[in-house]
């Protein structure tokens, strides 16, 4: 049968069936869960066959490629099957880029990846520029693709979706860091890590570009490794494309110099400072003139669930960094207060460290308030080092505790280090809730 399949019914599974109907494929969903009402519906209108709670393996076996989600693992009895019998397996971002001839900004990396990516879309969109923001942020790449192409498509790459791309050029690739992140599925090799993201430069020609952070030592150390036509380092001490030059960051590009000072940066703190780097040599790359990109720099207002302004309430500030799941994350939103700190931690473990941590906290944390069903960990490491610490089972109590133990001139952060899957259905439904529980308080004082 001369079938695409596609597992999981995701937004990029349903971006790939749309495309692939578009373009007069045939094709298939399957689902191992329940598919939302929602999705049906699109799926229906569309005359798009599915399954849902089973894999039919003798039709996906049978198929000329299969599109798989990328939070499907490996280890999975169906992909195993797939993998024994040949059949190619690829993303989504591989299957849109086939039918995609716009000019595409690749941007991944552990941490600061959605944080540049909206700053990149952000500026080239202030400047007139037919874009989109795509990938791993927001709708996906092959549902745009399915409606129009456009110019530029800025795409935000997780490590998941660069592991089954093999043919897709990014004419601009950018590498914020690389820090361990996801390892359980990487067989806890950070090696095969640090490779999974180093594809986003594979394919790259000699006309395309590469924007690295050199002051990340992983990434430093692989770089022998490449070919780089066009690199464009950003850095805090070395003079080349994009360093920092006492207060102010500085741009070097086809022979101008553009500066911009930390004051009028949009977001504060030295992680921001790279991601503003990134961004800004991407724009300049994509035609942006360097007024404008200095312009997009300073009037962005940032990401929701990443170091997320929510409300100052009797003096309290309250700050929503849902998004940080990992350790690296957490230590740049502690590091960026200056206030101390209630901190909100906790949910589904991904084998953490907490040990780089126990500076910061040891200075900055207040209180360590632990959301989650199991914070035996947390509770391991904390203990002896912040001196109050409550636990909690849901964000409303989370919040209840907070307004309780937060004083003027405070700062309650949620930034959890944890996947949020024990109690919320991903980190935007935690964060939401979280500024939903601030605003209910608000309106009971």
């Amino acid at each position: 049968m001369n079938e695409i399949i596609i597992l999981g019914a995701g937004e990029s599974g349903v971006g790939a069936a749309l495309l692939a109907k578009a373009k007069n494929i045939r094709v298939f969903i399957s689902d191992s869960g329940t598919i939302s009402s929602e999705v049906k519906k699109v799926l229906e209108m569309n005359n798009i066959p599915l399954e849902e709670g089973k894999h039919s393996e003798e039709r996906i076996l049978n198929a000329a490629e299969i599109i798989k989600s990328p939070g499907i693992s490996e280890n999975v009895p169906i992909i195993k099957k797939i993998r024994q019998k040949g059949i190619p397996i690829i993303s989504e971002i591989e299957f849109a880029g086939r039918y995609s001839n716009a000019l595409k900004i690749g941007i991944t990396g552990s941490n600061g990846k959605t944080t540049t990516a909206t700053w990149i879309y952000h500026i080239l969109k202030k400047a007139g520029k037919d874009v989109v923001l795509t990938g791993n942020i927001g709708t996906s790449f092959a549902r745009v693709v399915s409606e129009r192409d456009p110019k530029i498509a800025v795409i935000e790459l997780s490590s998941f979706q660069l592991d089954d791309m093999y043919d897709f050029i990014c004419d601009i690739a950018v590498l914020t860091n690389i820090t361990s992140d996801h390892l359980d599925r990487y067989e806890n090799d950070f090696q095969k890590y640090t490779n999974s993201k180093f594809k986003i430069t594979q394919n790259q020609r000699d006309k395309d570009s590469f924007i690295f952070n050199l002051d990340d030592q992983t990434i430093k150390n692989n770089l022998t490794k490449l070919m780089i036509k066009r690199g464009y380092p950003v850095s805090f001490s070395v003079k080349n494309s994009a360093w920092i030059d006492e207060n102010k960051i500085v741009f070097w590009f086809k022979n101008k110099r553009f500066e911009i000072d930390f004051d009028s940066l949009s977001l504060k703190g030295k992680h921001n400072n790279y991601n503003a780097m990134c961004a800004g040599l991407a724009a300049l790359l994509a035609d942006v003139p360097g007024e404008d990109v200095i312009k997009g720099l300073s009037d962005f207002q940032g990401v929701e669930n990443r170091l997320e302004f929510v409300d100052k309430i009797n003096g309290v500030t309250f700050i929503n960094d849902s998004k940080a799941t990992n350790i690296d994350s957490v230590w740049y939103a502690l590091d960026s207060i200056i206030e101390p700190i209630i901190w909100i931690a906790g949910g589904t473990d991904k084998g953490n460290d907490y040990s780089s941590l126990f500076d910061l906290a040891k200075n900055k944390v207040k209180a360590l308030i632990c959301l989650g069903i199991d914070n035996s960990k947390l509770l391991n490491s904390f203990t002896g080092i912040v001196p109050i610490i409550k636990e909690t089972k849901s964000m409303e109590e989370t919040i209840d505790i907070a307004f309780k133990i937060a004083e003027i001139g405070e700062t309650v952060l949620l930034s959890p280090a944890c996947a949020s899957f024990d109690l919320f259905k991903n980190y935007e439904h935690r964060g939401d809730l979280f500024k939903y529980f601030i605003k209910k308080m608000r309106f009971q004082i």
